[in-house]
């Protein structure tokens, strides 16, 4: 089977996944020049790889980009086109008025996420266009289907629903550093830093933890907002550590080794690379109780959910976990045994293999 994965963004997901598919079918990445740099090294280096320039959203020279996609389409002729929720309007029109062959799309959000500063003009209105052309759409829970085939009238039978796949793998490959000691009171707090990731709630709840453990740290790893309207009495340096920056995929993995728990107080979530990143790394994982999360995190057995936007019942998990060393082996050895089954990208792309003849005869059958 000739399948094409194009992306546009989601670079850690993709090259997972293409890794693993390249074992089982004819496989061709197709990516913009500008992420090639990121992917390339991480890449399986047998793996066909074309790149084409792929200009900013606001440029016309789009026109352009898109045709060029067309064209690489044309010339490699595949049996299935499975492409990357791209949130962007000029891919979606190119889909809107070309012939395509059987597609899969794997939609990562339904929804932008609240406060998402890096939302693209009109693409809300026109990622509806990949999704009914779909053959088959990917989603990362039960809830993101139900969404589709309820809000968006999306046929039940075209979505599908597989687990985002562990990360520490990759990001341990990528790393430059020795192994880092775990330090027994660090808490990592990671990623994008919107409003939807409710920081605001893990640093309310630091009085509380640091009542039962005073050496308790805090690391607050990542780009987004202005960090000064959390901190508006300045920042405690001996409990609190900032990286108020993109973090250079060699280092992310020492982060991870560094803390103990890693906390996603979310108070909206689709699925989450953050959780699947911390299991592969061996760190703990606290969360909110939502969305997808619920459906990744098995609480109390390999992690620990919360209410979302509780405080207290935040505070109270964390010090759970950190006053229990059975606890913590526990989850850990039940995260690691995830990471070896549902979350095991092998295991993905089989299932994603089968997806891909689903959508074939989806097309002409």
């Amino acid at each position: 089977m000739k399948v094409a994965l194009v992306h546009f963004c989601f670079e850690d997901y993709t090259i997972e996944l293409a890794n693993s598919l390249y074992e089982l079918v004819d496989l061709t990445l197709i990516q913009p020049q500008k992420v090639a740099a990121y992917c390339r090294s991480s890449l399986d280096p047998r793996m066909r790889v074309i790149e084409f320039e792929k200009p900013r959203i606001r440029d016309p020279r789009n026109f352009a980009a898109m045709s060029a996609l067309m064209r690489i389409l044309r010339e490699l002729q595949p049996d299935v086109l499975h492409v990357q929720e791209t949130n962007d309007p000029w891919y979606d029109l190119t889909l809107f008025f070309n012939r395509m062959p059987p597609l899969v799309t794997t939609i990562h959000d339904v929804f932008r996420h609240p406060g998402d500063r890096q939302n693209i003009f009109g693409a809300d209105y026109t990622k509806r266009i990949a999704f009914h052309r779909s053959d088959r759409a990917i989603v990362h829970a039960q809830a993101l289907k139900q969404t589709l085939t309820q809000h968006f009238r999306v046929p039940l039978e075209r979505v599908c629903v597989l687990p985002h796949g562990e990360l520490g793998s990759l990001y341990r490959r990528r790393s430059t550093a020795a192994t880092v000691e775990r330090e027994p009171q660090t808490l990592l707090f990671f990623g994008r830093i919107w409003p939807y990731k409710g920081l605001k709630y893990l640093i309310a709840a630091l009085p509380l933890i640091a009542a039962k453990f005073p050496a308790i740290k805090l690391i607050i790893a990542g780009k987004g907002e202005n960090f000064e309207q959390y901190f508006p009495d300045g920042v405690d340096r001996h409990q609190i550590e900032i990286i108020d920056d993109f973090i250079p995929p060699e280092r992310v993995a020492a982060l991870f080794q560094r803390s103990t728990i890693a906390v996603l107080p979310y108070i909206e979530s689709s699925q989450s690379g953050v959780a699947t990143l911390a299991y592969g790394m061996g760190t703990l994982v606290v969360a909110s109780a939502i969305g997808g999360l619920t459906e990744l995190i098995e609480s109390g057995q390999d992690g620990l959910l919360v209410p979302p936007g509780n405080v207290e019942a935040l505070a109270a998990a964390i010090v759970r976990l950190l006053s229990d060393r059975q606890l913590q082996q526990q989850l850990q050895a039940a995260a690691f045994e995830r990471c070896q089954q549902d979350l095991n990208w092998t295991n993905i792309a089989t299932q994603t293999v089968e997806i891909y003849h689903q959508a074939i005869a989806n097309k002409y059958g």
